[in-house]
């Protein structure tokens, strides 16, 4: 694992485990929000393409999400190693309203200098919201991409539940492909 993607939906907990990824493997970890929000009011990047392919474009990377659908070819193409958390609606959304419910109530800065506001819960791109609205979209987009004949070799790590995230990078090992899993699907391997 020397270029690898930490994907999940909003809340699942990527940015966490990419950074501990990157410390346990000596990767340089770089932050898919922090590159994409620049400014404030959550100004987007006007050179987030070229910071994005900067980066894939070296040989030892991790980062925390796909990114808008301008570079996540970019980003599947240049992995060799996808480290999916898949985890059910339910687990995401307790994350996620916790995780807003501090930033909101402690002021915490975020990406750009921008901080997440009581009346931004409101909005369809709230992060509680876009997690619930697009779990499922989220998944099978994954899931399509796990499989891709594009993408070949990328290996793709699948944990279900927090527990098996935490064994998982816990372990020194290289993770074992899932005896149940489909021939088609053999990159995708479950712990």
């Amino acid at each position: 694992m020397e270029r690898v993607l930490v994907l999940g939906i909003t809340g699942a907990g990527k940015s966490t485990l990419a950074r501990a990824l990157g410390r346990r493997l000596g990767l340089p970890f770089h932050e898919l929000d922090a590159l994409h929000f620049a400014g404030p009011r959550w100004q987007v990047s006007a050179t987030f393409a070229q910071d994005t392919a900067r980066i894939a474009a070296g040989e030892r990377w991790v980062l925390d999400g796909q990114g808008p659908e301008a570079v996540r070819d970019l980003m599947w193409e240049r992995a060799d190693a996808v480290v999916w958390l898949d985890f059910p609606r339910r687990v995401v959304m307790l994350r996620v309203l916790r995780r807003s419910l501090r930033r909101s109530l402690l002021r915490e800065r975020l990406f750009g200098g921008n901080r997440e506001r009581w009346r931004e819960w409101l909005r369809a791109d709230h992060p509680v919201w876009w997690a619930w609205s697009r779990h499922a979209e989220r998944r099978a987009e994954t899931g399509r991409r796990a499989t891709d004949p594009r993408f070949a070799p990328v290996r793709v790590v699948r944990l279900r539940s927090p527990r098996e995230t935490q064994a998982w990078l816990n372990d020194r090992t290289a993770p074992r492909p899932d005896p149940r899993s489909d021939p088609a699907q053999g990159r995708i391997e479950s712990t």
